[in-house]
């Protein structure tokens, strides 16, 4: 059964079905909007931003060290203010900077440390962070919630949404579905990171991915 339902998510067109949302959409809904890095979320932002009221929630206690959480945050924080001072069409994003707490990482982590790169130590990383946007998006009476996750290859698109989609029942709150690296998104998220010149870290943020 756990299979079938894999199977079954790795089918989805998760992309068409973000399509689908964004046609209906007359007045723009309220997202919040978990970011992992500046970088990722660029072409995120750039996208979602002319049909969403979008807030950022920063929050990823995966994380290891505070200098680089901080650096990463200022460069979310950054980009944000860069992007709301353009005049174009876009709406305004605003940010949330969730608290930096390593101990709720290294708590879900617990027994999972030998796990491959993108195993089940990641999935657990992905509920944690997931699960806190869900609750605060909840909390904020917004009419969605997402993550900027699924724009990177080394991510399980699959596996997020999976996992959003279990959220957004449990909490009551749609989930947006999404495969951010559709539509050539993580190439542009490359140039526009390039664009801002922004910090474009080597590894995700746990200490057991820095190599």
């Amino acid at each position: 059964m756990i299979q079938q339902k894999q199977k079954t998510a790795n089918a989805r067109n998760f992309q068409r079905e973000l399509d689908t949302i964004l046609e209906q959409i007359t007045t723009p809904p309220r997202l919040l909007l978990h970011s992992c890095c500046a970088p990722c979320s660029s072409y995120v932002l750039e996208y979602l931003r002319q049909y969403f009221e979008i807030t950022v929630l920063y929050y990823n206690p995966n994380i290891s060290m505070e200098s680089e959480y901080q650096k990463r945050v200022e460069e979310q924080k950054r980009l944000i203010a860069a992007y709301n001072q353009q005049d174009d069409s876009g709406l305004p994003i605003s940010v949330i900077e969730g608290d930096y707490e390593p101990e709720a990482f290294f708590g879900i982590a617990k027994g999972l440390e030998q796990c491959p790169e993108g195993g089940e130590r990641c999935f657990a990383c992905y509920e944690l962070r997931l699960r806190k946007t869900a609750e605060l998006a909840k909390e904020l009476w917004q009419d969605y919630f997402a993550t900027t996750l699924t724009v990177s290859p080394l991510k399980n698109a699959a596996k997020l949404n999976e996992i959003g989609g279990q959220l957004a029942e449990e909490y009551q709150i749609p989930w947006l579905p999404s495969d951010f690296k559709k539509k050539n998104g993580y190439k542009r998220s490359i140039e526009l990171s390039a664009e801002y010149e922004l910090y474009r870290q080597n590894y995700c943020g746990c200490i057991y991915s820095k190599t």
